[in-house]
C-alpha cells in the first residue's frame, strides 16, 4: 500500500475516501468546509475554540496570497526531431538497452507544481503490486528497470527504462503528468503550457520519440502523456495525449495502486 504523503510535496495527501467519483468530468474530491480540516492536519484539533465576533471588532485583515509552489522560470523546449500527434503510435525501435524518457512543461500559474510518474502494468492493465509505481516518492520500480530522476539534459524530469531488466509480465509502461493539490487548489491543465514527453536513447541521447501536448483544457487536472507497450515481441510507443479529472491519488486507483 502507498503512502500517499509521499504524493503530496506540501499537505497531507488524498485519502481513498476523497477521490473524486467519476473520470469524465471535475468533481471536487472534498467539500469547502472541509478542505482546510485535511490541509490544516493536527493544528485544526489542537487549535482553541474560536470566540464570536463583536459587532465592534473591526473585520479581520485579509490572509495574503500564497507563496507560489514552483518558481516561474521558463525552460526552453528542446528541438522535437521525430514528433508523433496523439494516438500515431510508432515502433519504438529499441527492443533492448534502455531509453530515457524526458518531460518539460512550462506554467501560466506558480501555484501548479508539476510530477511526472510511470505506471507498470501486466496484460490486464494492472499493476503486479504497489511498488511498480514509480515516482519522485518512490524512484525506482523493484526490478530496477524504471529509475525516476530530476531535471538533466535539457528535461525538468526523466524516467529510465532499461528494457532487459525490464520483468517479463510487464508489457506497458504508462507515463502520466499530474499537478500536485489540483483538486483541493483548483487548479488544472489551462494553467500549463509548453508539455512534452520525448524518448531518448540511453546512453547517446538521440531522440527516437517525441509527443507534443496542443491542447490545454480548464476541466482537465492530470494527464497520460504516452506509453511504452510491447506488441508481438516489438515495444512501440503510443502518445496518449489523454486528459482526466482526476489527480495522482484517481490515477493510482485507476491502475490497481493500493492507497492509504
Amino acid at each position: 500500500m502507498i503512502d500517499t504523503s509521499r504524493m503530496n510535496r506540501v499537505t497531507p495527501a488524498l485519502t481513498r475516501q476523497g477521490l473524486a467519483q467519476g473520470f469524465g468530468h471535475i468533481q471536487p474530491a472534498w467539500r469547502r468546509d472541509n478542505v482546510s480540516r485535511v490541509n490544516l492536519g493536527k493544528q485544526w484539533q489542537d487549535a482553541p475554540a474560536r470566540q464570536p465576533v463583536r459587532a465592534q471588532q473591526a473585520a479581520p485583515a485579509p490572509r495574503p496570497a500564497p507563496a507560489p509552489v514552483q518558481a516561474v522560470r521558463d525552460m526552453a523546449t528542446p528541438r522535437l526531431e521525430h514528433e508523433l500527434k496523439r494516438g500515431q503510435k510508432a515502433p519504438l525501435g529499441v527492443n533492448g538497452g534502455a531509453v530515457r524518457c524526458g518531460f518539460g512543461w512550462n506554467v501560466r500559474d506558480p501555484r501548479c507544481d508539476i510530477d511526472v510518474s510511470a505506471f507498470l502494468l501486466k496484460g490486464d492493465r494492472r499493476v503486479p503490486g504497489d511498488d511498480w509505481f514509480v515516482f519522485y516518492g518512490q524512484p525506482k520500480s523493484p526490478d530496477g528497470s524504471v529509475t525516476f530522476s530530476g531535471e538533466g539534459a535539457g528535461d525538468r524530469e526523466s524516467i529510465r527504462v532499461d528494457l532487459t531488466r525490464l520483468d517479463p509480465a510487464i508489457e506497458r509502461i504508462v507515463f502520466v503528468m499530474t499537478i500536485n493539490e489540483a483538486l483541493s487548489q483548483r487548479l488544472n491543465f489551462g494553467m500549463i503550457r509548453d508539455a512534452y514527453l520525448r524518448v531518448m536513447t540511453a546512453p547517446g541521447e538521440a531522440e527516437l520519440l517525441s509527443f507534443r501536448v496542443s491542447e490545454y483544457y480548464e476541466n482537465v487536472t492530470s494527464m497520460t502523456l504516452g506509453e511504452l507497450y510491447l506488441h508481438k515481441g516489438e515495444w512501440r510507443f503510443n502518445p496518449v495525449g489523454n486528459g482526466l479529472a482526476i489527480d495522482l491519488a484517481g490515477q493510482c486507483a485507476v491502475y490497481g495502486v493500493a492507497i492509504e
